[in-house]
């Protein structure tokens, strides 16, 4: 069964420097149909302004990951956790017991767009921590490349994989989900069937009771697959 979260339906909000698209419920954005679909809690699609970001915060116990699509985003924690992440590289935050962090776009001159992912850890009060990899495009070329999850090069710390693939247009690929999992599909860019579905950019899919996922890109694609318990 595949269930589509069109983009158009997702959340909503604008200020002057951050213009986001929220797939579940976030900040002042609830909507009681979509909270989260199992360990999968945030997808925030994300696009701010040059020279704008989120000031110093607080997060505790979720799994965080941050997927560039175009630009650069500067990151700084309370932990000694600092980069630069573009295109190509996933950056993951363990929030655990409690994490003070800022991100600014690296640009005084080119927006920033990104995807924001929140998971819920497989336990509270995790030590916290922050890690960054990048994957180059023949890495995520044509297949999908396992980036992050319990015993990927990215480590979560939940029963949960993620996938990244870039497509050309015209190509099929196939990925089996064993039984009693789930899948989340999300398309970056692009466009692509799902099991004979339409969805295009920003749309997602929430998938249960199926064995297997063929995925066909109709013009050049980006999408990102979440395995979840």
């Amino acid at each position: 069964m595949i269930q589509v979260r069109p983009s158009e339906e997702r959340g909503h909000n604008k200020i002057s420097w951050l213009d986001s698209r929220f797939t579940f419920s976030f900040d002042q954005y609830y909507d009681p149909d979509h909270m989260q679909f199992r360990s999968l809690r945030v997808i925030n699609e994300d696009v701010v302004a040059p020279g704008g970001g989120f000031p110093t915060h607080p997060h505790r116990d979720m799994e965080i990951l941050t997927w560039i699509l175009e630009g650069a985003l500067e990151h700084r924690d309370n932990t000694g956790g600092h980069g630069v992440i573009r295109p190509g590289e996933l950056q993951h935050m363990t929030a655990g017991r409690g994490v003070m962090h800022s991100e600014f776009n690296a640009s005084q001159k080119d927006p920033v767009h990104l995807l924001q992912i929140w998971l819920l850890p497989e336990r509270r009060g995790l030590d916290p921590g922050y890690e960054q990899l990048a994957f180059g495009d023949a890495d995520l070329r044509g297949k999908f490349c396992h980036v992050a999850g319990p015993k990927a090069p990215v480590t979560i710390h939940q029963d949960a994989d993620l996938y990244i693939a870039r497509l050309d247009k015209g190509a099929d690929m196939k990925q089996a989900i064993e039984k009693d999992r789930n899948a989340w599909v999300q398309v970056a860019r692009g466009a692509v069937t799902l099991n004979g579905t339409a969805l295009k950019a920003g749309d997602g899919a929430a998938v249960s009771n199926e064995s297997e996922l063929r995925v066909e890109a109709s013009e050049p694609s980006e999408v990102l697959l979440f395995d979840l318990a």
